[in-house]
């Protein structure tokens, strides 16, 4: 399976790409997550791009397709992979289209998660991250087990900057300049899926394995 899933922030896209990985045991790649470590363990690419993501902005191409081909060479990737908030633009997709090209592969899905503006600020402005390990929970939708502390590593959760009600709305202003062009993209390839980002968990997690049920996932080599 090699999967993609985009779509605002705050679609949902992390919780189902995590499902999906256990479910179908490839790994997940979370471009936010990655660029996160990144800033904790302040390396290079980390200062870089730290500005950047707390105006709520994208980082640029070249920055993220060096990252994101780096995760998808390692050993674990190879039997398939879900790519969770990458490619984010035009110039990402045919990035990453070169890549899969270059090894003989193709995408089985692109999984679009199409969210009403007012479900997204209800859900990041409940959302709390821990700074240790980037695990993301919701106050009401996600809680962790103990309150204000994450399940994994016991760190104090907290508030990310980027996920202000002014900052949120900033973030799909940029989404919708410089994402939506995707959708054409996806649907002229053939592997365009849209799905209804508004639902709920669970009913959500049965449309996606309806969906994936009707299709043949296999992105092997040609």
């Amino acid at each position: 399976m090699r999967l993609i899933l985009f779509g605002p922030p705050g679609a949902g896209k992390g919780t189902h790409a995590r499902h999906l990985s256990e479910k179908w045991r490839v790994p997940h790649f979370a471009a936010g997550d990655l660029l996160r470590a990144h800033i904790r363990n302040a390396t290079e690419i980390g200062k870089r791009v730290k500005t950047i993501l707390d105006r709520g902005e994208l980082v640029p191409d070249g920055e993220i397709n060096e990252l994101i081909a780096s995760e998808l060479s390692k050993p674990q990737a190879e039997q398939g992979f879900i790519l969770d908030g990458y490619p984010r633009t035009l110039g990402q997709a045919e990035a990453l289209e070169e890549f899969l090209k270059r090894r003989r592969e193709t995408l089985d899905a692109a999984l679009y998660f199409k969210t009403s503006w007012d479900v997204i600020v209800d859900r990041l402005s409940g959302r709390r991250a821990c700074p240790q390990c980037g695990t993301n929970y919701h106050v009401r939708n996600i809680p962790p087990k103990a309150a204000g502390k994450c399940d994994r590593c016991q760190a104090e959760l907290v508030e990310r900057s980027d996920d202000q009600p002014e900052t949120i709305r900033h973030r799909l202003e940029v989404y919708e300049k410089d994402t939506a062009p995707l959708l054409e993209y996806y649907r002229k390839r053939g592997v365009l899926q849209e799905v209804p980002g508004d639902w709920n968990i669970s009913e959500l997690q049965e449309e996606l394995a309806r969906i994936l049920g009707k299709q043949k996932l296999t992105g092997k080599r040609q």
